[in-house]
């Protein structure tokens, strides 16, 4: 049975909902970071403790690391993001990965180029996002936001209802869109994609169920179940 350690955003060793739904047979290892807020400065509060979360979880004995937040490893822009996980991986010589390039390697496993985003954040963390997809050779369609700063509460009492209005709006601004991305880790997005992929017949990559899908392929496992959406029912072993 794989362990997989994660990197997590909160102030207490918190495993993320999601992950033991998805994939109940893995064990998953918490550490805390301890974001502020959904801000740049609430981000610095966490930022420097991601590498040594890592390496204490790497002392646990984990077979991989997922960081978790998806705002908290791009906010310091997409090169932050690359050179997080160059160091990791040098650190502790485990397979790592972050939840900004989970969305990017889910992205590309949907076939996605142009994209309708919907977010949790507001304008100065979407503008880092679309910076970051950007990046990676993504065109920003449309994007659209919940405008929130509060770290945990704000995000997660979000329902599923509101999370498809949203991108449903954002789609509705962007109708050459090929994808719908749903960024942040805070916003329950499980239930979400299928209803979503059903009503416009575009795929939808989401950051939670992203991350968790990232990190079986961390292990040689594919990630794939029944019942979430197109990336989690057609994904493949890693090549």
């Amino acid at each position: 049975m794989p362990t997989i350690g994660l990197v997590v955003p909160q102030a207490t060793d918190v495993v993320p909902d999601e992950g033991p739904v998805m994939y109940p047979h893995v064990t998953f290892v918490p550490h805390r970071t301890g974001v502020g807020s959904l801000t740049p400065e609430g981000y610095d509060q966490a930022a420097d403790k991601i590498v040594p979360a890592a390496d204490n979880l790497a002392k646990q004995g984990v077979d991989a690391i997922m960081v978790i937040g998806t705002s908290l490893t791009f906010y310091r822009g997409p090169q932050f993001n690359e050179d997080l996980q160059k160091e990791i991986r040098r650190r502790t010589g485990l397979p790592v990965s972050t939840m900004s390039t989970a969305i990017i390697d889910g992205l590309r496993d949907v076939g996605a180029k142009k994209l309708a985003v919907a977010t949790a954040y507001t304008d100065v963390v979407n503008d880092k996002l679309a910076e970051l997809l950007r990046f990676h050779g993504f065109d920003v369609e449309a994007m659209k936001s919940f405008g929130i700063t509060q770290f945990g509460g704000g995000a997660s009492a979000k329902s599923d209802s509101e999370i498809i209005d949203l991108s449903a709006a954002s789609l509705d601004a962007a109708p050459s869109a090929d994808a719908i991305l749903i960024s942040c880790g805070g916003l329950r997005t499980l239930g979400v994609a299928r209803p979503l992929e059903e009503r416009f017949d575009k795929p939808v990559v989401s950051s939670t169920p992203a991350a968790f899908w990232a990190a079986m392929r961390l292990v040689g496992e594919s990630g794939r179940i029944s019942g979430y959406g197109r990336l989690l029912e057609n994904a493949a072993r890693p090549v």
